[in-house]
C-alpha cells in the first residue's frame, strides 16, 4: 500500500510500528487522542472498504448490456 493514501493518523501509527520493530520494542503505547484519531481513521476506511465491496457486488449481479452488430454478409 502507498503510505502517500494513508491518514495522517494512519501514518503515525505505521510509523510508530516501524520504529518499535526496529528497536526490537515489545509494546505501543498510544494516547487517548491517538487512539481515537486512529480508530475513527480505522472506521472510516472499512466502511469504505464495505462500500466498494457492496458497489462491485451490486455491478456483477446487475444487468449487463451486450451489443451485437449483424451485418447481411454475402447473402442475396
Amino acid at each position: 500500500m502507498n503510505e502517500a493514501n494513508l491518514s495522517l493518523h494512519l501514518k503515525n501509527f505505521n510509523d510508530k510500528v516501524k520504529l518499535m520493530n526496529q528497536t526490537g520494542g515489545k509494546n505501543l503505547l498510544l494516547t487517548a487522542n491517538e487512539a481515537r484519531s486512529l480508530h475513527s481513521d480505522l472506521f472510516d476506511l472499512l466502511n469504505h472498504c464495505a462500500t466498494l465491496s457492496k458497489q462491485l457486488a451490486a455491478a456483477k449481479s446487475g444487468d449487463s448490456v451486450i451489443s451485437i452488430a449483424v451485418d447481411g454478409g454475402g447473402f442475396k
